[in-house]
């Protein structure tokens, strides 16, 4: 059966219909393409150094591996979400599940670096298909709001599940595997998602949705992509010719886009995106903040796996476990916020929880006093508390900001921000983080693969595995003081970019407009 979103003019002059058990089964069934893709990002951070020791990836292919996947979602979210609008939701969504099982499958026995960031460009493509349409199918399934409140808590619990589950998961593989494993285990996920998706979850698009943008989808493709790579770029080179170039062809491809998406509003036809949906403060503050939980947290899983195992030498099952407790008060922060939203407004909740995650961010600078473990597992609850806190209110707000019609389109935008974050989460931290590393660090005389050990700390570990005694010593008491002192600095900038987004929506939602969310 479709269910066709209802018409932008008008409100119900009756309660809006209450979600009854199949409704509820069927958000289990969404929660699972968030469960997943939070344990295939969470695994991959801890299979980094496995993946480093099999194969030799340089500084800029391990930042790749780990940018691509986002970088390819942020280009393409957009068009998914109002493709997915237009053709179906759910339809878009088993696509996206059946491509992502392939790829997986794929993935798990990638030869070498280049091929697996191949790999992860394809599960980036098919991924954009994922997320803005589990959203959107929420806007469908629970048409109150405060049961839709809960659904989106429960939704964004499922994330941080999935965030807590994959350091265990990808610990026990890791130990008993090889790192393909990480990527082999979404297969069977898949399987299941497409049988239970098929049959429980309703089909529902735009009424009237006219034709798609060809020249749109261009230009957001050549907005998004090149204004990302810029950032990238600029995060670990500095301001280069190419990174000034990217960034201008992204904005002048941007600008094309916006007034392309007014031009056909005014002659009554569909745009790719409807830009008048960024006329609500909430909607783009809301998204700001989504992009900063994303930087923080993929910021924080970036240095803590490799300062757990390469610093500290801890397994990665005892790694995972130590960051396990900030997972757990991410799902506990999440439901608590769907309470607290009832009374609490969006500019009091929100900034809180990007302040107590900046508070978690602030407590890594201290990981020099020998209590590093204890110090990162009691930043990890800080820094899950804020974006438990945050994400589940703002994600609401978003569908709530946007006509039922476009729910696509405005879960496409919360999740573009959620990738954007996740790109300068380790672009730009990670960027700061090698280069402090790279100063810091102090190769003895003579030594084979000194540029390796120069470039990251697995490099570091592999050259002094093949060192005689001395110089490995030398090398990893100098390469781990050094990743360290990296993760000092890195830990700050990252708590002032929190502050500074806190003070920003603050500010920003000071007289709220129209109703309170």
């Amino acid at each position: 059966m479709t269910v066709t979103a209802p018409a932008r003019t008008g409100a119900a002059s009756t309660a809006p219909p209450r979600a009854g058990r199949r409704e509820w089964f069927s958000l289990a069934v969404l929660a699972l393409p968030t469960l997943l893709v939070a344990i295939d990002n969470t695994v991959l951070g801890f299979a980094l150094p496995a993946i480093s020791a099999t194969l030799a990836p340089s500084a800029t292919q391990l930042l790749w591996l780990v940018d691509v996947y986002p970088l390819v979602l942020a280009c393409l979210l957009v068009t998914m979400g109002t493709l997915a609008d237009r053709i179906g939701r759910r339809r878009t969504l088993l696509v996206g599940v059946a491509g992502f099982g392939v790829v997986s499958l794929a993935a798990a026995f990638a030869t070498d670096a280049a091929h697996l960031v191949a790999a992860r460009a394809l599960l980036g493509f098919f991924g954009a298909m994922l997320m803005p349409a589990t959203l959107a199918l929420m806007r469908t399934v629970f048409v109150d709001r405060a049961q839709r409140r809960l659904a989106v808590a429960i939704w964004a619990t499922g994330f941080a599940a999935g965030n807590a589950l994959g350091p265990i998961l990808g610990g026990v593989l890791l130990e008993h595997f090889w790192w393909g494993s990480v990527f082999l285990v979404n297969v069977p996920v898949m399987v299941a998602l497409l049988v239970l998706g098929a049959l429980v979850l309703p089909e529902s698009r735009m009424p009237a949705p006219g034709t798609l943008d060809p020249l749109g989808v261009l230009l957001s493709l050549l907005t998004m992509g090149p204004v990302v790579l810029a950032i990238k770029t600029f995060a670990h080179d500095g301001l280069t010719p190419a990174a000034a170039l990217a960034l201008g062809a992204g904005v002048t491809a941007g600008v094309l886009f916006v007034r392309r998406a007014r031009a056909r509003l005014a002659a009554g036809e569909e745009p790719l995106l409807d830009v008048t949906l960024f006329a609500s403060p909430v909607l783009r503050l809301s998204a700001l903040a989504n992009a900063t939980t994303m930087f923080a947290l993929t910021g924080l899983l970036f240095f803590a796996a490799q300062y757990l195992q390469l610093v500290l030498g801890l397994s990665p099952l005892d790694a995972g476990l130590v960051l396990l407790p900030g997972f757990v008060v991410t799902m506990l922060a999440g439901l608590l916020a769907a309470r607290l939203g009832r009374s609490v407004p969006l500019r009091v909740l929100v900034p809180a929880g990007l302040l107590l995650a900046a508070a978690g961010f602030l407590l890594c600078t201290a990981l020099g006093g020998g209590w590093g473990a204890v110090v990162l597992a009691v930043a990890a609850v800080l820094v899950g508390g804020g974006i438990g806190l945050s994400e589940t209110v703002t994600n609401d707000a978003i569908l709530a900001a946007a006509p039922a019609d476009r729910a696509g389109s405005a879960s496409a935008v919360s999740e573009t921000a959620y990738e954007i974050g996740a790109v300068l989460g380790t672009a730009f931290l990670g960027s700061v983080l090698t280069a402090v590393y790279r100063g810091a660090v102090a190769v003895p005389a003579g030594v084979d693969g000194a540029d390796a050990a120069m470039e990251t700390i697995g490099g570091a570990v592999g050259v002094a595995g093949q060192l005689a005694d001395w110089p490995a010593a030398a090398l990893l008491t100098s390469a781990r003081t050094a990743f360290t002192t990296a993760v000092d600095v890195t830990a700050a900038v990252g708590a002032g970019v929190l502050v500074a987004v806190a003070v920003t929506v603050v500010l920003g939602l000071r007289r709220p407009a129209g109703p309170q969310v």
